[in-house]
């Protein structure tokens, strides 16, 4: 089995991770932590969560540094997606939805994918901007909102900073564009229905490396 080094943070739990693939986890990555990893012979690296404000984000070089060096690097869910569509022409590979919304243009803040989450347990403290537009579309579609209810939300959950993107938060900011009934039935309706399209992603990432390491191991 060739060894599989992953970065991952609040997109996924290690647990639920580690039911998928056997690997070795580590946090979300910072600028250096992938030479690191080529340093430590690493032959697969799968990029999902990456710092972006708290310390210097995962430099381009390095990760084509690894690719050159013969490393399979995947890319998908968070950091991992956004690297990965700026970086797959040159090898990186990149995996999920929004990868794949990235690559299109269909998104392009790197603040889409951005959460805070608590350093010592990994639980996230707010909502990804990805994750918001997933399930305001789900709302929609299953007659929770309208359509200028799910415009009047996707309008606040933007004008947010990241950090205090929750639920609550976007639709206390829509102010009178959402009447207080909408409001209730939205927020009891995303207690248990909300969207989390970056943990669809990891999940899809580490299946795929599973796979591909399997057939590695086969040769």
């Amino acid at each position: 089995m060739p060894k599989i080094i992953v970065f991952l943070g609040p997109s996924l739990d290690v647990l639920a991770a580690e039911q998928i693939l056997s690997a070795e986890y580590r946090p979300p990555a910072k600028r250096g932590d992938l030479i690191a990893a080529a340093r430590d012979g690493a032959a697969i690296i799968g990029l999902i969560d990456g710092v972006f404000h708290q310390e210097s984000a995962v430099a381009h070089r390095e990760i084509l540094a690894a690719v050159k060096g013969g490393i399979r690097v995947i890319g998908s869910s968070s950091m991992g997606a956004l690297r990965a569509a700026e970086m797959d022409t040159l090898g990186m590979v990149g995996i999920g939805e929004i990868y794949r919304m990235y690559k299109s243009g269909e998104l392009i803040a790197d603040d889409e994918v951005a959460l805070v989450f608590d350093p010592v347990s990994g639980i996230s403290l707010s909502e990804p901007l990805i994750n918001i537009r997933f399930t305001l579309k789900k709302a929609m579609a299953a007659g929770i909102i309208d359509a200028a209810v799910h415009d009047a939300l996707l309008v606040s959950a933007r004008s947010l900073f990241y950090p205090k993107r929750t639920y609550p938060a976007i639709v206390a900011g829509s102010g009178n564009s959402v009447d207080s009934v909408t409001r209730e039935r939205f927020l009891g309706w995303v207690d248990t229905h909300s969207c989390d399209q970056k943990r669809d992603d990891a999940v899809e990432a580490l299946e795929f490396i599973r796979d591909i390491s399997c057939g590695e191991t086969e040769s």
